[in-house]
């Protein structure tokens, strides 16, 4: 797997993030890049973009929001350790995804713990809160 670090170097912004690992499936990071969660350098980009080293990439992605440098281009998606050198995240946003994974932790979503229809039981709490 080859790795540049050089500044002419170039590729599409949803191939990047894909191969840097923020998203499982390319398909899944052009999404994401339609539906405006990915900035590159403080603007909203189409998936043909381009980025190069320096470029700075703002996305959200599994409730976080990243802000990282673009330190590197890979041709192919490659291991974990790999992909953790294409990028380098700001102080900044590693404070603030700590700080906001703290507050999931203690002001947990009551609707993240319901899972599929209620139960027949369920059904009848309900009603009688309801009155």
């Amino acid at each position: 797997m080859s790795v540049s670090f050089e500044a002419d170097a170039r590729l599409r912004i949803d191939k990047w993030l894909w191969c840097a690992r923020f998203f499982k499936t390319r398909s899944l990071a052009a999404e994401a890049v339609d539906r405006g969660k990915v900035q590159v350098n403080g603007q909203a980009c189409k998936n043909s973009r381009e980025v190069k080293p320096g470029d700075t990439v703002v996305l959200e992605a599994h409730q976080q929001r990243w802000e990282v440098v673009v330190k590197g281009i890979a041709g192919l998606r490659g291991p974990a350790a790999v992909a953790q050198t294409l990028y380098a995240e700001t102080e900044a946003s590693e404070a603030r995804r700590r700080q906001d994974a703290e507050n999931r932790r203690l002001n947990v979503e009551p609707a993240s713990q319901l899972q599929g229809r209620p139960t027949k039981r369920d059904r009848r709490q309900i009603d009688g809160v309801r009155g």
